[in-house]
């Protein structure tokens, strides 16, 4: 069989991997030189004990055993078993963790509770004032900006493998064919559209009523730390983000230790993840009302510096790069992928929001056994 994937983020990536691991030909076409919209501006968090119970928490429990598997294969990813610390610093977050680890997946997102002495000793970095961490052992990372490079390079080795940059699709030519802006067909058994945050042009005209949204968010990286930070770190305001802490903790918590105002007006956490260079990946906020400003504003930035301080115990190092990023995300949040059949041979799939890094290889997997590839 030969595939044309389009677009070359991580999930257009994993599409054309999965194609490649099942013995067909692929042609990979991004429109880009190098895909460059949230699929490198992201943290390179395997993210799994964040997720909502069922399909969700499935899906990036079977993701996380693939990028291991990949990584295996492919040095490049950066995968690593690092494990998250959500770091506890008041008694009402204390309490979602005890809440949490209650439930009967507790032990398959690897969760552990930490006092302030055992979250030291798993990452001694964590010299700020804590009562503990949720430590979720499931958890890894890989790099974001060279993880597409580095599994092109291994896709490349196999023979049965044509990456095309520069090339924006412009039209679907019968089944299972489109034409690029170089006015070149390419023909295959089956078309996948992977376009993430371009919802418009081509897209809007084969699904007018896509249901996803874009979401922005700001990040931050800094020059090395000059020691490692031996897990992932997260803070407590995570807890009001990520769907698998929803309780009565979480209310209570929400109800009478509400964020400070610039974490509430922009939809913050804190998110760490350290580089294999030694710097660290710092964010994020969420923005959703479109249009979407232009300008990156700089109090996020400030207010993330002083979380993250807090817990280190110590100022970050220097700034190195701030970035905005746009993903597309579901507009029923409680589905992992918008996957649609647009005709014959012809399938998009999309909006993962914020799990796209995650569960970007069992989506593919899933894409795969669902067309017969």
């Amino acid at each position: 069989m030969r595939v044309i994937v389009v677009g070359a983020g991580v999930l257009g990536t994993m599409h054309a991997w999965q194609a490649v691991e099942r013995g067909h030909e692929v042609v990979h076409l991004e429109r880009e030189a190098e895909a460059r919209g949230a699929s490198v501006r992201n943290f390179g968090l395997v993210w799994v004990g964040g997720r909502a119970s069922g399909e969700e928490l499935a899906t990036a429990g079977r993701a996380r055993e693939l990028w291991q598997r990949i990584g295996e294969r492919v040095p490049g990813i950066g995968f690593r078993p690092n494990g998250s610390l959500t770091v506890l610093r008041t008694e009402a977050e204390l309490a979602v963790a005890e809440e949490v680890l209650k439930r009967d997946d507790a032990d398959g997102r690897g969760y552990r509770l930490l006092d302030a002495a055992g979250a030291r000793a798993v990452n001694p970095a964590l010299r700020g004032r804590h009562l503990g961490a949720l430590h979720c052992t499931r958890d890894a990372a890989v790099e974001p900006r060279t993880a597409q490079p580095a599994l092109r390079a291994a896709l490349e080795a196999s023979g049965r493998y044509t990456y095309l940059p520069g090339r924006e699709v412009r039209d679907v030519v019968g089944t299972a064919a489109v034409r690029d802006d170089h006015g070149d067909v390419h023909r295959g058994d089956l078309v996948l559209l992977c376009t993430g945050a371009w919802t418009g042009g081509l897209v809007r005209e084969l699904a007018p009523g896509l249901p996803v949204r874009r979401v922005r968010l700001q990040m931050m990286q800094t020059d090395p730390l000059d020691e490692p930070l031996t897990t992932s770190v997260a803070d407590a305001d995570s807890f009001r983000y990520y769907p698998a802490y929803r309780g009565p903790a979480l209310d209570a918590l929400a109800a009478h230790q509400p964020q400070p105002p610039v974490a509430a007006e922009h939809r913050m956490q804190l998110l760490m993840v350290q580089r294999l260079d030694g710097s660290l990946t710092v964010g994020d906020t969420h923005e959703y009302d479109q249009p979407f400003g232009f300008d990156t504003v700089e109090e996020p930035y400030e207010h993330l510096a002083a979380v993250a301080g807090d817990l280190l115990g110590r100022p970050l190092p220097r700034i190195r790069r701030r970035w905005a990023g746009v993903y597309a995300q579901c507009t029923d949040t409680t589905r992992v992928v918008h996957r649609e059949r647009l005709d014959d041979g012809l399938w998009i799939v999309t909006g993962p929001g914020g799990r796209g890094m995650t569960c970007s290889p069992a989506v593919a997997e899933t894409t795969a056994d669902l067309t017969d590839l």
